[in-house]
């Protein structure tokens, strides 16, 4: 009851400390690498234990273990370290691979950006990540782009806006784990009205991406190999999700039937399969540590009273339900913006959004959906963002050149603007 009952700026003070030194440091070496993420969160959560020199120190460290291990944030580790292990598991066994060809293979060749944007959207999708859709995909629209006199930064623009599309509906990706998570509604519930959000700024990237590509020619012709097994596992979980079974069995699933698979074919031995599945697992720890920081970091700050302050600033702006979800989106664009990752601005605008949501009876999968857009849709065109370097560092030449050509998360943000402005789409009360 205290913590509902305080009210105080200065208790937001771990968390300004904890943007503003990562967006500084980004800022003024011109490297967003300079500061890792975790070293950032861990400075902001020292800063938030030695305030309030008044209150006992074992307090303190208690209400941050606490909140730090909320069943939200465990289950949410949980979830990212499966998602890690079934993607290394499923590209060991040569999944990658597999449906990059057999889209390639099937793509007619006046269709070549828009065949790439859809093999990213497939592929993002399936895979549940942005930035390893980036990776499997920006060397095929870089050869591409040398190929034909398709702009190369055209080529990778279109490679992280079909990756984007599949960060924000992926029922294994980390920002619709967080988003759901933190709304505290269902995966299958929160991909259907993000779909229906969507779907048609994904049209229109395609028109527009058509539009500007029609009669271009490969130079020459090449041939794709493929195995459509190995296309099964994507499949596979992308059907039992939709199918609203647990995203945990749903994980676990995949990566059996991902090993067993590789297995049966040779891809690996079982020390094979179960060095991927570690390697998959190690490759998500970061992120899941950082979510237990941030977690207890936002349980101090609420603590000091700093979450009751801002949601009364923000609410005292709001006058209507319209203005609670612009509000929302506000909130999870500016932690974008500040911290280059679209799942650590979920969790840090989570919390808030739910009781924004509450206040203004906002449908929890409408909130859900309002987060994994917006956060998406920032993170689409920061030229600092992991997405947007690593493909302009496969084509060699400048993030900034990737933005006129940042087509998708525009249209993202437009189509969740417009679901806003119009309270699109209709859901009625589960």
């Amino acid at each position: 009851m205290q913590t509902a009952q305080r009210e105080n700026a200065w208790g937001l003070i771990p968390l300004i400390i904890f943007i503003g030194l990562f967006l500084g440091a980004g800022l003024i070496t011109k490297d967003f690498t300079f500061l890792p993420l975790n070293v950032a969160a861990m400075i902001g959560v020292i800063v938030a234990l030695v305030m309030n020199p008044k209150e006992r120190f074992s307090h303190k460290v208690e209400v941050f273990a606490r909140k730090a291990g909320h069943p939200n944030i465990i289950l949410m580790m949980l979830i990212f370290l499966l998602a890690g292990a079934f993607s290394q598991t499923a590209e060991a066994m040569g999944g990658v691979s597999s449906i990059v060809n057999l889209g390639l293979s099937l793509i007619p060749q006046h269709y070549l950006i828009v065949g790439i944007f859809i093999i990213c959207m497939f592929i993002s999708v399936s895979m549940g990540t942005s930035v390893g859709t980036v990776a499997a995909i920006a060397p095929v629209g870089f050869g591409i782009s040398e190929a034909t006199e398709i702009p190369a930064a055209l080529a990778m623009a279109t490679v992280v806006g079909g990756a984007m599309f599949g960060d924000n509906l992926s029922m294994i990706s980390d920002t619709t784990i967080a988003a759901v998570r933190t709304q505290k509604t269902k995966m299958a519930d929160k991909f259907k009205v993000n779909f229906r959000i969507v779907v048609p700024g994904a049209l229109m990237t395609l028109v527009i991406l058509w539009w500007l590509t029609h009669g271009t020619q490969m130079n020459e012709t090449a041939t794709y190999d493929y195995n459509i097994i190995k296309v099964i596992p994507y499949l596979f979980v992308l059907i039992l999700a939709i199918l609203g079974i647990n995203v945990i069995i749903v994980l676990i699933s995949g990566i059996l039937l991902s090993g067993v698979i590789g297995l049966i074919d040779g891809s690996f031995g079982m020390a094979g399969f179960l060095t991927a599945a570690s390697k998959g697992i190690v490759a998500m720890e970061d992120i899941a540590i950082i979510a237990l920081l941030i977690g207890g970091m936002i349980g101090l700050v609420e603590y000091y009273g700093g979450v009751r302050w801002l949601l009364n600033y923000v609410k005292q702006r709001i006058h209507s339900r319209r203005g609670a979800e612009f509000g929302i989106a506000g909130l999870v664009s500016l932690a974008d913006i500040s911290t280059a990752n679209n799942t650590i601005s979920i969790i840090m605008a989570g919390p808030l959004a739910k009781d924004i949501a509450d206040e203004y009876n906002i449908d929890a999968r409408k909130s859900a959906s309002i987060l994994d857009i917006f956060g998406s849709a920032f993170q689409g065109v920061l030229p600092y963002s992991p997405q947007l370097i690593a493909a302009a560092g496969v084509a060699d030449i400048s993030p900034m050149m990737l933005l006129p050509y940042s087509i998708y998360p525009l249209m993202l943000a437009l189509c969740g603007i417009v679901a806003i402005l119009f309270n699109l789409p209709r859901l009625h009360t589960k």
